[in-house]
Formats: structure tokens, C-alpha cells, sequence
């Protein structure tokens, strides 16, 4: 087998993790032979046998789910009041309603700029229908098998991708069914407030604005107590909650690491391709958002006006201002970056797991211009040279082609600008966790080449979020479909379930995966088969570091 963990490195260009329909959409049904088709259930048929659907009670009033295959689904659920009331605030607890209110398809996603889809890949992510965008966003979904029968089930909380500032709870490549099926369990995810509208820094302008700035965090911590407060019911255990996420979620999830107000609301996490190192500098974050103040001319003392600006007014004020790309410091949600210069103290006790993909890069640079699949040898030192002017790349590529003589020139073009920054930004993260001395943390590298397209992008960002939720079939246009993709999707499945269940990921589909450490550096490569390697892609990583600038990547 070949293998390719002894070369790579990477820089995100600047699409990041912010604005990519990979990251945060949703998708329509596959089917595969070789395994039961995954569901994309939205509702049963109007009315039809209602009568013996499944009712949850919550803190706030009963819900009316269907039932999917065995799994008892609830969609839509609200967990917060309208945002439109509670805009640049935080946010406020439901009504409570009489009767009961049905739960049968996925609530709106918060408004936002409509992304892109690279290559095609994210079209089977696509749910039909695509739920509406609107500030009334605050819903979660809940996957489970049984109801209130003290299952104390481990629950696990999927916050999206898109970086802060697009996607959704709502694709199905993130249906819940499969993974709840597979390893009962409770799977939730979460629609909450994004970009202009979770995260503008007006606390500079006085009362009512202290938390605008980290509207969107409040609203998972919310989201949180919501779980903690009504999970039982639903066959969970408040007790054993892991939150997990890609991309952007993965940096939410670094984030609430960081948040004291979510300091026992969760008691495991993992990080797929979103480290989080440091948020925005406040005083640029404060100053972004003065120039969409000025851009709604307003001023301080016509603040209170944008409260009630039509939703597309604040769009387009907020459009090039670089303002809202992450949560900041306020002083009071967040007092300090996640793991910068070192792991937050509220996160010390919760397991970590992380890592990446090898060329998580090759879905950003190939979707942005294709002809880099083709690139040449001088091409990927122009390449990087126009990127890197004060580095020799000659001598990176060179290295690189040292270790994998067999390498392609896009091979080494993906996976240079993935290990310079994502994979060592990654690495960072684990040795401030492994350095803080609390739980441990696990690293791992996903190691699996999409057949899609005849190969050519690798193992590109978010491929590994079909495998892990087990719906390989719904990310058919992302992973394809056949008995390779079933059989890798369990050993990920059955991996982020053990984890869930007891903070180690350890479990019969994979050998033995230690914590990591800083002498011998353990890393589960997933692949078929999946191993341990020790500091795998080390030697890259050596010839080129660029964890700085991954961990700058949010500032505006």
C-alpha cells in the first residue's frame, strides 16, 4: 500500500474555513449496495398515523417527532426565542406553548450569504427542501432510539461548519439516524446565529450591546443547557456529552473549550480540521464594526436604530468589512484566545480529540482554479513563492520530493500547503492540551483518497464527516459509494461513538491509539487499514511551519 503520511503541508488560501458549502450545507439521499441506504427523512406524509407518533416533552412544551427506521426523530425543535427580538444580545429562553407542536422537518438556518458548491462535491449534502433563512434560527434536531426509558444514552452535539459565518445544522451528510442507530446513541445538532448577526463587536456602544460580539457562542451555550435540561427525556444522559464539528465547527468547539459559561455542559470533544488557536484582536473586530455602523450611517447616539434595520440592510452594510469573522474577547463571555499561549483552564478536564485530512487544502485550491490539478514542478514553486516569498521553497519542495520520490507535483502542492498550516496548527493545539496536564488529547490524520473525479482531490477538507456520522451514501458526490466507504465509515463511526461514550476513542475497529504525548507523538492514521504512526508527517512539518498564520486565520 502507499502511503503518503511522510510528506505534506499547507495553507488554507483565502476562501478558509469561512464561506464553503462543504462546511456548513446540506444534501439529498444516495443509495448503496453494499450497505442500507442512509435516510434523509424530513416528515411523514401530512396527518398520516399521527396518532401514534412519537411525543417528547421538553422544559417548554411537548414536541411531535416520526419515527425513521427504528430512530425517533425530532426536527426543528426550538431551544431559544426569535433573535429577531434578542438581536445583538444574548439569547433568550422559548415560550412556553400548549399542546403540541410538531417537529417533523428541519427549522430556518440563520440569514447569511449563499456559498459555494467546489467541484460539485457538496451537492448529495443538499436536504430537499432547503429550510429557509431567518433570524428565528435558534432550533436543534434530535436522533435517538428510544424515549424516556433512562437509557442515559451518550449524547452526541454536532455544531456545523462554514466557518462562523454560513451553513447549518440541516445537511444530510450530519442526519443523525445511522450513527444513533449504530451505537445508541443520542445525536443533536444545532442551528444558531452566524456572522453580522452572531458575532459584530458593538460592546464599545454601550448597554444592550455587551454581548453582541459573542451572540452566536451564547446561543451553542444555550443550546447546551438545553441538552443538559431536556436530554433525559430523550434517551440521554446530561451526564456524558461529547461536542464534535468540522471545519468552523471544529473552531466552535475549541471555543466552547474556552467558555466558562460552557464549563460542564459537555465532557468530551473533538476537532475535525478546525483548531482554533486565537480569536479576532478586539480592537479590530470593534473597529470592523464601526464601519458597518457608518455603512447603515449611523452614529452612537442612533445606535439603539439597528435593532429593528431590515435584515438585508444590515447584509449589505456588513458586505466587505471583514467585520463578524469569529467571536472576540468581550470580557465576559470569552476573557482569553482557546489555546493561545496556552490551553484555556475551563477546558482542562475534557478529552480532546482532533486532526485532519492530508490534503485538506486541494478543495480549496483545486475549487478556486482546477488547472492546479495539472500543476508542474516549476508551477508549484511559483505557486508557493508567490505565497511565501521570504521561504526557499526550492529547498521545501525539494524535501518534500526526497520523502516520496513517486509524489505528483499536485500530490506535493496539496499536501505542503495542509501540513504548514492545518496539520501543524493541529499539532499545536494537541501540545498546548497535552502541556495544560488535564485529560488527554488523541491526534489523528485522515489518510483515505476520495475516488471521486477519477482522484484528483485527494482527501480534501470535509470528507471525513460522511464517514464519521456513517452516511456515506448521502455524501455520495463527496466520497462515492461502495464497500471500501462502508467499511472505513464503521471504523470512524464506531471510533467518535467510544469516544462519546468514555472520553477514549480506543475500540475494536481500530489497534491500540494512545494519548498523545510529546516524546513519541502517537497518531491514528485512518485509512484501510488505520495505524499508528508515530509523528506522522513530522518530517514535513520540519521542513515548513506556518501554524502562525492558520492561527491568525479569523482575524478580520
Amino acid at each position: 500500500m502507499t502511503r503518503r503520511h511522510t510528506r505534506s503541508f499547507g495553507f488554507a488560501v483565502a476562501l478558509g474555513l469561512a464561506g464553503l458549502a462543504g462546511c456548513g450545507d446540506s444534501a439529498p439521499e444516495g443509495t448503496a449496495a453494499s450497505a442500507p441506504a442512509e435516510s434523509t427523512a424530513t416528515a411523514p406524509a401530512a396527518d398520516a398515523g399521527a396518532s401514534a407518533a412519537p411525543v417528547a416533552e421538553t422544559a417548554y412544551g411537548r414536541v411531535r417527532g416520526f419515527e425513521d427506521d427504528g430512530i425517533l426523530t425530532f426536527m426543528g425543535v426550538r431551544y431559544g426565542a426569535d433573535t429577531a427580538e434578542t438581536r445583538f444580545a444574548a439569547p433568550a429562553a422559548p415560550a412556553p406553548w400548549d399542546g403540541v407542536v410538531d417537529a417533523l422537518a428541519y427549522g430556518a438556518s440563520c440569514p447569511q450569504t449563499p456559498t459555494g458548491n467546489p467541484g460539485g462535491l457538496f451537492t448529495s449534502w443538499q436536504p430537499d427542501p432547503v429550510p429557509p433563512m431567518d433570524e428565528d434560527c435558534l432550533f436543534l434536531n434530535v436522533w435517538t432510539p428510544a424515549l424516556d426509558d433512562g437509557g442515559a444514552r451518550p449524547v452526541m452535539v454536532w455544531f456545523h461548519g462554514g466557518g462562523f459565518s454560513s451553513g447549518n445544522g440541516s445537511s444530510t451528510a450530519y442526519h443523525g439516524a445511522r450513527l444513533a442507530r449504530r451505537g445508541d446513541v443520542v445525536v443533536v445538532t444545532v442551528n444558531h446565529r452566524l456572522n453580522v448577526f452572531g458575532y459584530l463587536a458593538l460592546g464599545h456602544y454601550g448597554e444592550g450591546f455587551e454581548d453582541s460580539a459573542v451572540a452566536g457562542v451564547l446561543d451553542m451555550v444555550r443550546a447546551l443547557e438545553w441538552v443538559r435540561d431536556n436530554i433525559a427525556g430523550f434517551g440521554g444522559d446530561p451526564d456524558t456529552v461529547m461536542i464534535f464539528g468540522e471545519s468552523g465547527g471544529g473552531a466552535k468547539v475549541s471555543t466552547l473549550m474556552a467558555t466558562p459559561a460552557a464549563e460542564g455542559l459537555f465532557h468530551r470533544a473533538v476537532v475535525q480540521s478546525g483548531a482554533m488557536l486565537r480569536f479576532p484582536e478586539q480592537a479590530a473586530a470593534q473597529a470592523a464594526a464601526d464601519q458597518v455602523v457608518a455603512n447603515l450611517g449611523l452614529t452612537a447616539e442612533t445606535i439603539d436604530e439597528i435593532r429593528t434595520l431590515p435584515v438585508t440592510a444590515i447584509q449589505q452594510a456588513f458586505a466587505g468589512t471583514g467585520a463578524a469573522t469569529a467571536p472576540s474577547i468581550d470580557g465576559r463571555t470569552l476573557t482569553r484566545h482557546p489555546f493561545e499561549p496556552d490551553a484555556a483552564p475551563s477546558g482542562r478536564n475534557v478529552p480532546l480529540m482532533l486532526g485532519t485530512n492530508r490534503t485538506e487544502s486541494s478543495l480549496f485550491l483545486g475549487g478556486q482554479n482546477p488547472d492546479v490539478f495539472d500543476i508542474t514542478w516549476p508551477g508549484v514553486e511559483q505557486a508557493l513563492a508567490a505565497a511565501y516569498p521570504d521561504k526557499d521553497v526550492a529547498a521545501i519542495v525539494a524535501g518534500y520530493r526526497a520523502l516520496d520520490p513517486d509524489a505528483a507535483p499536485a500530490d506535493v502542492y496539496f499536501e505542503a500547503t495542509t501540513d504548514a498550516r492545518w496539520l501543524a496548527g493541529h499539532v499545536l493545539q494537541a501540545e498546548r492540551k497535552v502541556a495544560q496536564g488535564g485529560a488527554p488529547a488523541y491526534l489523528y490524520l485522515f489518510d483515505w483518497d476520495t475516488p471521486v473525479d477519477g482522484g484528483r482531490w485527494r482527501s480534501p477538507h470535509a470528507l471525513e464527516i460522511g464517514f464519521v456520522f456513517d452516511n456515506v451514501a448521502n455524501s455520495e458526490s463527496m466520497s462515492g459509494v461502495g464497500e471500501a466507504q462502508h467499511q472505513l465509515a464503521g471504523i470512524l463511526a464506531d471510533t467518535w461513538i467510544a469516544f462519546a461514550r468514555t472520553g477514549d476513542p480506543n475500540n475494536a475497529a481500530i489497534p491500540r491509539w494512545p494519548a498523545y504525548d510529546l516524546d513519541t507523538r502517537p497518531v491514528m492514521v485512518f485509512d484501510l487499514p488505520p495505524e499508528v504512526i508515530e509523528d506522522a508527517r513530522g518530517a514535513q512539518r520540519a521542513l515548513f511551519d506556518d501554524s502562525a498564520a492558520y492561527g491568525n486565520r479569523y482575524q478580520p
